[in-house]
């Protein structure tokens, strides 16, 4: 049975300019048998490999490392500058998110010269969609992400397998095929405006609520050639480990596309159990090679939520991430 918390929101103000709401489930499901030897020849099923990716390719061997990054009591550039001091490195993706009806951006203030931004766009309910009536509003999100001096990755309608949200199955008449037809016209219209430095991210809840056949994630897949990254979110909330976490999807989507842990974080369960779990999911990472970045929800500013998933918690558990981020798998 999953279970999860209440919706908490989650405003990405200031610098970002967006704002978004983030929901973190508590979920208790069967862990499938950790497989430290999962190591398949990635992509098996891809039509051409050496364009994995779109225009935010993905680079065999190496993962790119980001976050959204949301600090109390600091401003996007500040939160930039001190895990730049902590890791001796910058942010390879910038996550942030934007309401449906908002400005999609152009521009993030205080953003890493090499950072490629990951915006995750809310949805509207499936006919606010299909009947046209977002037509013009799709096709000028598409104009200013057009206007960006980089590759963008697009993560419309995430965690769409879950309860929580608008966009959701769930709250659509249980019906995924609704879902897949409102991702195909989005990016439909954003190919109609020109707007080709997108790179177009699907990304599911690591598992679904309800859990039931017909909301199962795989009903909810646009199609490979409307997907160029597939993710996914997990977060340590139970102490679950990232094979429980991640490994279904993986066999999954692992042949096809490239994958990408778009949101996680560990809560801290005492001791170095946290720092503890960000090596293993470094380790995890290493080796499963059709993964090719992660992006930790890097965060203490959740309304009414008393985690803080922020990297830094305790000195143990900021040593542990920096050492992930300064090996060769997060090279990219």
């Amino acid at each position: 049975m999953i279970t999860r918390r209440g919706l908490l929101g989650l405003a990405a103000v200031g610098a970002l300019g967006g704002c978004g709401v983030i929901s973190r489930k508590e979920a208790a499901a069967p862990a499938p048998s950790p497989s430290p030897e999962v190591t398949p020849s990635p992509f098996a099923e891809a039509d051409d490999p050496k364009k994995l990716g779109g225009t935010v390719p993905f680079v065999a061997g190496k993962a790119m490392l980001g976050s959204y990054l949301g600090l109390d009591g600091m401003t996007y550039p500040e939160a930039v500058k001190l895990r730049r001091e902590q890791l001796g490195r910058d942010q390879r993706i910038t996550h942030v998110f934007y309401a449906w009806r908002d400005n999609l951006p152009s521009s993030i203030e205080g953003m890493p010269k090499k950072s490629i931004p990951m915006v995750s766009w809310r949805g509207p309910k499936y006919p606010r969609i299909l009947d046209g009536r977002s037509d013009d509003l799709i096709a000028a999100a598409a104009r200013r992400t057009r206007d960006f001096d980089r590759p963008v990755l697009l993560r419309w309608g995430w965690e769409m397998n879950g309860d929580w949200y608008d966009w959701g199955g769930p709250r659509n008449d249980s019906d995924p095929a609704g879902y897949v037809k409102c991702f195909r016209r989005i990016r439909k219209i954003f190919d109609d405006e020109g707007a080709d430095n997108v790179s177009w991210v699907w990304s599911p809840n690591w598992n679904s609520s309800p859990n039931e056949e017909w909301n199962r994630m795989e009903a909810y897949y646009p199609g490979d050639r409307y997907v160029d990254w597939v993710g996914v979110s997990g977060y340590n909330l139970n102490k679950e480990a990232p094979e429980t976490l991640f490994d279904g999807f993986y066999r999954t989507y692992s042949p096809r596309k490239p994958l990408m842990i778009t949101e996680v974080g560990s809560k801290d369960h005492g001791g170095t159990s946290k720092a503890d779990w960000i090596k293993d999911l470094s380790a995890y990472v290493a080796r499963r090679p059709a993964i090719g970045a992660v992006v930790w929800f890097d965060t203490d500013t959740h309304p009414s939520y008393p985690e803080h998933w922020r990297i830094d918690t305790d000195e143990r558990s900021t040593a542990a991430y920096r050492e992930m981020a300064r090996t060769a798998r997060f090279s990219a």
